[in-house]
């Protein structure tokens, strides 16, 4: 099973694929779709663009979205949020099974610890990925989405199955 993982930004959108079998993970590609233009719609068009790039390229079989997060500044949550718009129809559009979760479900199935920090996160995504080479903190963010998302598919079966 291949899994998209998907880190809204609106500036950066980091996105890694990995491939699932059985309890093995493998490293697929990982990248970061830069926005381009000043226009809000020019830049949700190129993440747009870009990110059906990344679906067609590496033919996910299921997606995972970090959800949005509400901050101090609500003009900046509202453009993430509509970032996130982009993460979420981009995989709809390719009939994909979509899973969501917070920012903190993540980093708890990931690192152990939901409050972990960024150079954390790429930590264990290298420990877990031996071998890959990260584009960025956005890209790194978006293969422990799909980690969580491949460990909750996993325990999800498990429970069918019993």
């Amino acid at each position: 099973m291949r899994v998209l993982g998907i880190d809204p930004g609106l500036r950066n959108l980091g996105w890694g694929v990995i491939e699932v079998d059985g309890s093995r993970l493998r490293h697929v590609g990982n990248g970061i779709c830069h926005s381009v233009g000043t226009e809000l719609a020019t830049r949700l068009l190129s993440l747009h663009e870009q990110l059906t790039e990344v679906l067609q390229r590496f033919s996910p079989d299921i997606a995972a979205v970090e959800k949005t997060f509400v901050n101090k500044d609500a003009v900046g949550t509202l453009k993430l949020g509509q970032a996130r718009g982009i993460a979420l129809l981009v995989p709809a559009q390719f009939g994909l099974e979509i899973g969501e979760y917070a920012p903190n479900s993540v980093k708890k199935t990931v690192v152990g610890v939901g409050h972990a920090d960024k150079n954390q996160i790429a930590h264990m995504v290298k420990m877990q990925l031996p071998g890959v080479q990260l584009a960025g903190p956005d890209a790194a963010d978006a293969l422990a989405i799909a980690i969580c998302h491949a460990h909750h598919q996993s325990h999800n079966r498990m429970k069918v199955r019993a």
